[in-house]
């Protein structure tokens, strides 16, 4: 079994609007290294996209996940629960921002939690539109796509999408939108196209993930938590790429002083087991009926199991710190690079969750083919990077936050080395 008679079985098998970075096929993994069918071995700087910050098949996580195996594997937690499901949601309603009442209710995707967090709104509210924002992203369902501020590739060829859905800017200062532009969009929407009284809610990611990874400024932050308190319209955290220490703490919303009604939590909530959840206000998320919210699959056993040991992994191994110790030796070697790279025009983020983002020298356009140049050299010297962006300039750095000192040092060395080789 080899790469290319893969890839050709891939290409007959399989539809092309699933798009695949990679040409290599994983055969095995461990914290931040992978190795292909033919032995190859790669630093994994994108882990499943955040979805490994305690890495490729922690022991920890391992054992609970085989622990659990031993007594069930599936029964839908609907038809007869499990206490590990009631432990689980326990536990996040303590460590989510705010002190009030919470309850939390289990998925199996990340968009599946944005949607059933609309729902949760909807229900709570009587109100059904939604306000989110350009750059930002929240899935492929046709609701998910429907509230993603990106076109392409996600929404092209695959409308009508769900009505009451409206867009406004995103605060990014790089591109010339200030918090007050911002914000005066919101206005705008009220006066030009819906009514505050029917919006149940505005969803927002507090790092944009897909969209570049722009932090929301706390100015912002604050304004939209006022102007919810004002027309009774809920406040939804997007968390599913922000969570579990990615930022140097465990939620991002904890870099703010505000808290939203609503959070939307997946990726390394289970460490590569397909989990997410609904975390919110008690009375709120208390407002759909019974038989509202689940799914066969919510809540998988397997995937809880392995969430809770997470949870213990970041506290025992004070992943948060990592995060923020990481991050900056990453932000100080780029920062470093700046002269030697001229197209690096800027770097930014919090905790781990760092972006690289380029602009030609000359004209300070968004430069994705200088960014894409990039990506593919550091593939080839085995170091996997992901791309993301409104322009697709933006290089996003997702490693686990287990990852070895000397296996960080031997990726930041390649990523170096792509920079000096792209830029000359």
């Amino acid at each position: 079994m080899n790469n290319a008679d893969l890839q050709k079985r891939k290409d007959a098998a399989t539809p092309r609007g699933v798009g695949v970075m990679c040409q290599f096929y994983a055969e095995r993994a461990l914290n931040a290294e992978l190795w292909d069918v033919e032995g190859r071995r790669y630093i994994d700087f994108a882990a499943g996209i955040a979805v490994l910050n305690t890495g490729h098949r922690h022991p920890k996580l391992m054992a609970a996940i085989e622990q659990q195996l031993g007594k069930f594997t599936h029964t839908c937690y609907q038809v007869v629960p499990y206490a590990q499901y009631v432990e689980l949601a326990e536990r996040i309603n303590q460590l989510t921002p705010g002190k009030h009442a919470k309850k939390t209710a289990f998925f199996s995707s990340g968009a599946e939690a944005v949607e059933n967090a609309i729902k949760i709104a909807r229900a709570a509210t009587g109100r059904s539109a939604v306000i989110a924002f350009a750059g930002g992203f929240h899935g492929r369902t046709m609701m998910g796509m429907a509230l993603t501020g990106k076109v392409a590739p996600y929404k092209i060829g695959f409308g009508p999408f769900p009505a009451e859905i409206y867009h406004a800017p995103y605060p990014v200062e790089l591109h010339g939108v200030s918090v007050d532009d911002a914000i005066n969009a919101v206005h705008t929407l009220f006066k030009a196209d819906v009514d505050p009284q029917r919006v149940a809610a505005i969803i927002l990611e507090p790092v944009q993930g897909e969209g570049g990874f722009y932090a929301a400024p706390p100015a912002f932050m604050k304004a939209l938590r006022a102007l919810c308190d004002q027309h009774g319209i809920l406040l939804i955290a997007d968390e599913i790429q922000t969570g579990f220490a990615r930022t140097g703490k465990l939620f991002a919303m904890e870099h703010y002083d505000v808290v939203p009604d609503l959070m939307t939590i997946a990726k390394s909530l289970a460490g590569g087991m397909p989990l997410s959840a609904v975390c919110g206000r008690a009375d709120i998320m208390d407002a759909p009926n019974p038989g509202g919210l689940g799914g066969t699959y919510a809540g998988n056993p397997l995937a809880i199991a392995s969430a809770l040991a997470v949870i213990d992994v970041i506290e025992e191994e004070q992943l948060c710190q990592r995060a923020n110790v990481l991050g900056d030796r990453l932000k100080e070697t780029l920062q470093g690079l700046r002269s030697a790279v001229p197209q690096i025009s800027d770097v930014r983020g919090p905790g781990a969750m760092i972006a690289m983002e380029f602009a030609d020298p000359a004209t300070g356009e968004p430069d994705a083919a200088f960014t894409k140049k990039v990506q593919t050299l550091a593939l080839q010297k085995g170091l996997v990077l992901l791309t993301c962006g409104v322009y697709s300039n933006v290089v996003r750095f997702l490693f686990p936050l287990t990852i070895e000192d000397h296996v960080m040092d031997e990726a930041l060395a390649i990523l170096s080395a792509a920079l000096k080789e792209a830029a000359a």
